[in-house]
């Protein structure tokens, strides 16, 4: 190895895949981590190494986004590539998997070359492309799959579209499998809720909205995961939000199926209450579920069923948010916030902490197959250090992304990143930033 040499110092380093939590330190060359552990420069710094101190503050991976939308091209009033990338930095994320949905789909290619360098050349973190898995997102003409692969596509989505055609789905768990491809699933049968806006029951009726009910999620989960068992592919769940839907995944994962599946932060963090009044922060995909479906979701990540966390990171601009609640768009932020919430699982003792970290670090590494979310010798100098307890609130103004759609504005939280390194160079340092 050659290249600069750091040696971080007085860490508590928690590595998520191999159990890892110790005081020691690290060192990175160049690119990558060279070593690590409790005493490592017990005798001294060798020379032409530049010390960092981390006061004591947890070291871990660099956090990895697994969903999320940029508005380039095609809407970049919304967010571009330079400006997520600061925000994926000031949250601790050093990687992030993006979704096809825009302006044109990325669906051929050359989109899938053109996106990775667009992303290369304005973010400051690694980016993982997504490809379409059907032409146009429209659910009918699988895309070339084994070429995307060539090109850089980390997996295959229609993003916020599921595949509703049953024959197509068994076509692109079998393609895909060929290329050792996973399918991610965004499962929501739209024809149980041609109109919803938000979770259906007894608050949703009191509003007059029409609601997305539980049921058109784990539909199209069982019907998924039958053509997981009927084809052998790798499917992974992208969002799933109800108790009934991640009971599904928990039996299929027991009979050995190759599936994952992933949650949202909003989907643990809230519950439909806090569409309150109409409150379009609060409108989200999936939406809001009941808060015994939020204990699922909480119940799901403990026990394994579910195996990491994404933001589901959706910038809309101001004036696609002041609309009524029918009508405003949906989705919202959430690369700066994705850790803090996060931590909230560790501070309620709903999560132990090397498990809520494993769900933005090592477990979405190994559902894509990248080599980022670990502390070992030779792995990425990816790191996040994190101070663990200090309490803070959710600056909705103060957020790096173009838009400013979180409905977690002025939230107390405990934790935050200090220190963002990625490809062994610092992005981000708090206070600094």
């Amino acid at each position: 190895m050659s290249g600069r040499r750091i040696a971080y110092l007085n860490a508590r380093l928690i590595d998520p895949e191999s159990g890892r939590d110790e005081t020691g330190a690290l060192l990175t060359e160049g690119e990558t981590i060279a070593d690590l552990g409790p005493g490592l420069f017990d005798d001294g710094l060798p020379d032409g190494v530049f010390p960092i101190d981390c006061g004591g503050r947890i070291l871990a991976p660099g956090l990895i986004d697994a969903r999320v939308f940029v508005g380039e091209p095609g809407s970049e009033h919304r967010e571009t590539f330079a400006s997520a990338g600061k925000a994926a930095a000031a949250g601790g994320v050093t990687t992030m998997l993006t979704m096809p949905n825009t302006d044109p789909v990325i669906d051929d290619v050359a989109l899938v070359e053109y996106m990775a360098r667009l992303a290369r050349d304005s973010a400051r973190v690694r980016v993982h492309p997504m490809a379409a898995l059907t032409k146009g997102v429209a659910g009918r003409e699988m895309t070339e799959f084994g070429l995307l692969a060539e090109a850089g596509a980390v997996a295959l989505t229609d993003g916020v579209r599921a595949i509703t055609d049953s024959r197509v789905m068994r076509r692109c768990l079998s393609y895909a499998d060929t290329f050792d491809l996973v399918v991610c699933q965004y499962p929501e049968d739209p024809s149980l809720a041609p109109d919803g806006v938000m979770n259906e029951g007894e608050l949703c009726m009191r509003l007059g909205l029409a609601g997305i009910p539980c049921q058109a999620e784990t539909i199209m989960v069982e019907r998924d995961l039958r053509l997981v068992a009927l084809t052998g592919g790798r499917y992974h769940a992208a969002a799933l939000s109800t108790a009934e839907a991640i009971d599904a995944v928990r039996e299929a994962k027991a009979a050995g199926l190759r599936v994952s599946a992933g949650a949202l932060v909003h989907s643990f963090a809230l519950n439909e209450t806090a569409v309150g009044s109409y409150r379009t922060f609060a409108k989200t995909a999936p939406p809001l579920r009941a808060e015994a479906d939020r204990r699922a979701v909480v119940a799901g990540l403990a026990d394994g069923t579910l195996d990491l966390i994404a933001s589901g990171h959706d910038p809309q601009d101001v004036e696609s948010k002041r609309l009524p609640f029918a009508q405003a768009a949906t989705g919202i932020i959430g690369l700066e916030t994705l850790l803090p919430l996060t931590l909230e699982l560790y501070h309620n003792g709903e999560l132990p902490l090397a498990r809520a970290l494993g769900c933005l670090t090592s477990r979405p590494a190994a559902v894509f197959g990248l080599p980022q979310g670990r502390l070992a010798p030779g792995a990425p100098a990816d790191l996040a250090e994190i101070d663990l307890d200090v309490p803070h609130r959710i600056d909705e103004d103060g957020l790096r992304s173009k838009s400013k759609n979180t409905p977690f504005g002025d939230r107390p939280v405990q934790g935050r990143v200090t220190r963002t390194v990625v490809a062994g160079e610092t992005v981000f340092r708090h206070g600094r930033d």
